[in-house]
């Protein structure tokens, strides 16, 4: 990107419009994957965006760009989760009480959706966004060994699900 502000401020905002353009679809799956909703997941894109905006002189490699704004973005979920998980209202009370673990899953993605966060996210970037264990690793700040146990933990309890729905 400091290549692009020698272009000039119009030249700017369009190469960083287009980088987002190309990667936004990654980065609510990524969202998405760390949040309970698509509403929440929006909102953590959103947050993204701003942020890769403000900090856009500290990508220096353009071709990391889609690392860079899903690290981002991963870190606006994880904050907003945090954030989330102190306010409870009594109304959401009925609704959490096993609800999720009593609907049949449909699809692989609400599969996906069912697994624990820390799952979630590294199938959603291994298999949906075909990034390699240690650029997961990267992202989320953890050990290339630590994706590795998540990845199996959840390839093991999305075949579980899977099972459970095909034999109610």
């Amino acid at each position: 990107m400091a290549s692009m502000e020698l272009a000039g401020g119009d030249s700017l905002r369009e190469e960083f419009g287009a980088l987002v353009t190309e990667h936004s679809r990654s980065m609510f799956r990524a969202a998405r994957a760390l949040l309970d909703c698509d509403a929440d997941a929006e909102d953590a894109v959103g947050e993204a965006i701003l942020r890769a905006w403000r900090k856009r002189e500290q990508l220096r490699d353009p071709a990391a760009g889609r690392a860079w704004l899903l690290k981002i973005t991963v870190n606006c979920a994880y904050e907003q989760r945090r954030r989330a998980a102190r306010l409870l209202y009594t109304d959401q009370v009925e609704g959490i009480a096993g609800d999720a673990e009593d609907r049949p899953v449909s699809h692989l993605w609400e599969a996906v959706l069912r697994l624990p966060g820390d799952q979630r996210a590294v199938v959603t970037l291994y298999y949906y966004e075909d990034l390699p264990v240690k650029e997961i690793a990267r992202i989320l700040g953890v050990a290339q060994g630590t994706v590795k146990s998540r990845l199996g933990r959840a390839r093991a309890r999305l075949k579980q699900m899977l099972r459970e729905e095909e034999d109610p």
